[in-house]
């Protein structure tokens, strides 16, 4: 009886060791291909960023927070519904568009292309 269960502890000691290596290599490689992605897209000209909600009078309801080496805001003039959500990050090509802006702290902009990021 003893010796079943410690065979059957050392059986769960090594799943568990090989469960934990296999966790690291997956999450490893999950950030190879994010650094993949990110360059894929990039090279492809889409531009990181996360829709903003802003509930604040005199402020565009939602604008696209930039990432990169500043921080900048734009305004969408046509953003559909199913993106219009905090936090919901990006990749965007777009148009900068000459007429006064909505709102202070965004520049208005024609999105070309916009699609849901994972990360």
């Amino acid at each position: 009886m003893i010796y079943l269960r410690v065979v059957f502890l050392l059986c769960s000691i090594l799943y568990s060791s090989c469960n934990a290596s296999k966790s690291s290599e997956i999450k490893d490689q999950k950030s190879e291909n994010t650094i993949e992605e990110t360059n894929k897209m990039e090279e492809a000209g889409y531009k990181k960023g996360t829709i903003v909600y802003s509930g604040e009078e005199n402020d565009c309801e939602y604008t696209i927070k930039m990432e990169g080496n500043s921080t900048y805001f734009l305004d969408p003039i046509i953003l559909e519904n199913t993106l219009k959500k905090d936090g919901q990050k990006v990749w965007i090509k777009f148009r900068g568009l000459r007429q006064m802006s909505r709102c202070e702290k965004a520049n208005p902009i024609e999105l070309i292309e916009i699609l849901k990021r994972a990360e």
